[in-house]
């Protein structure tokens, strides 16, 4: 049992899945904080100054003093966070399309198919028709 766990592991698929991911979550750091830290600026000054993780609804606002008895936590609907995610969504989901694309470009081009000649029955055809002739 311990050899077949062994040889599952070890073949590539699962090696390529695990480093798959590691990029998939390093990647995914790089993007947010691209999004976060250079794209949302930039929409959020086109938008008037506004900085969307700031963005909130708030349906109980705090009360009280914190650490002491009676205290209430604000509770928000935070829509800033959630543009900030629908536009990082659209980067990442771009990004892989342009990974994507230059990935098949670098791929080889799939050999041409051999030129095919007549088939069989045209074979036949053509002898039946001769031999008509004759």
């Amino acid at each position: 049992m311990l050899k077949e766990f062994k040889n599952f592991i070890m073949t590539g698929n699962v090696i390529e899945f695990a480093v798959a991911v590691i990029m998939a979550g390093a990647v995914g750091l790089v993007v947010n904080g691209f999004v976060n830290d250079i794209i949302m600026p930039i929409v959020g000054e086109f938008a008037g100054g506004v900085d969307f993780a700031n963005l909130k609804y708030i349906l109980t606002p705090t009360s009280g003093v914190e650490g002491e008895a009676g205290f209430v936590p604000e509770n928000a609907i935070r829509y800033g966070a959630w543009i900030n995610t629908i536009v990082n969504l659209l980067i990442v989901g771009f990004v892989m399309f342009l990974i994507v694309k230059a990935y098949n470009k670098m791929k080889a081009p799939a050999p041409a198919p051999a030129p095919s000649g007549p088939s069989q029955e045209d074979l036949l055809i053509e002898i039946r028709d001769l031999l008509k002739k004759q």
